[in-house]
């Protein structure tokens, strides 16, 4: 029997997975189903006596290269994986970035629905992947770049199209710190911030405060060229089948002046795409 919730996960995913899964003979009379301890042991590199004391109970702080081979021979998917660490005490290392970020289709297309709030999701440097119509319409097409940071720290019409641009650079560069913790070395970050320390001046001093936080939700004003003025709510979600990309919605109060606008832009913008 298990005294620990670390050694019954352990045990619950061997039992669950076929020895023939990891190439290992099913032939010949088994005590257990799935996997043996020994098994697991071997192909994780530890000691038999070892593994049984995680099963145990009796050893409960394994290192992380212990838990990475233990996730790996029990063929872990992340969320089983940030369990695994979590069990054990410790914090989850940070899956390897994909090389080339992608939006879900179904995602885009959850985004098209909202035809009355802009919607965008950006990547783990913050780059938009995907917007719809209206979000690409809030944000004047990402004519300057499709960057947020860049278009924050290097876009001259950035301090007038954000009333409140001290507070959005502080809270962007919080955000890319943060973003930089949960992926240390991406080189997608790394060349963003060494960018932008040589070409802002600001940047490269808020980035030296080193505050790092995520969004919350909050209130947002914009002085759009098209439309004014427009003081949306800020809604994020991190996407949860592509960690690192992270999904915001502006809504505005119903009925409101912000509302009308954001109505005005949308019609805006569809008489554009049609000329």
């Amino acid at each position: 029997m298990t005294s620990s919730p670390l050694g019954g996960y352990l045990r619950g995913r061997r039992d669950q997975l076929a020895p023939e899964a990891l190439g290992l003979p099913a032939s010949g009379r088994r005590r257990v189903p799935g996997l043996r301890r020994e098994e697991v042991a071997m192909l994780a590199g530890v000691s038999v006596d070892y593994y049984v004391r995680l099963e145990q109970g009796r050893e409960v702080s394994p290192s992380p290269q212990v838990l990475d081979a233990l996730g790996e021979v029990l063929r872990l998917d992340q969320d089983g994986r940030e369990h695994l660490y979590r069990l054990a005490g410790l914090s989850p290392r940070p899956a390897a970035p994909a090389p080339v970020e992608e939006v879900d289709a179904s995602l885009v297309e959850l985004l098209l629905t909202w035809r009355d709030s802009p919607a965008i999701v950006f990547g783990r440097a913050y780059d938009v992947l995907a917007a719809n119509p209206l979000g690409e319409a809030l944000f004047g097409g990402f004519a300057v770049s499709r960057n947020l940071v860049r278009r924050t720290f290097l876009d001259p019409a950035a301090r007038s199209f954000y009333p409140d641009w001290p507070d959005v650079a502080e809270n962007t560069v919080a955000g890319l710190r943060l973003a930089d913790g949960r992926t240390p070395g991406d080189p997608a970050i790394r060349a963003l911030v060494d960018e932008l320390r040589v070409k802002s001046p600001e940047f490269a001093a808020l980035w030296e405060r080193n505050d790092a936080r995520g969004k919350r939700l909050t209130t947002k004003r914009f002085l759009h060229p098209d439309v004014g003025y427009l003081e949306l709510r800020l809604h994020a979600f991190e996407v949860r089948g592509a960690p690192g990309q992270e999904l915001v919605v502006y809504h505005a109060t119903p009925g409101s002046p912000s509302a009308q606008a954001l109505s005005l832009l949308g019609s805006v913008a569809a008489t554009r795409a049609i000329g």
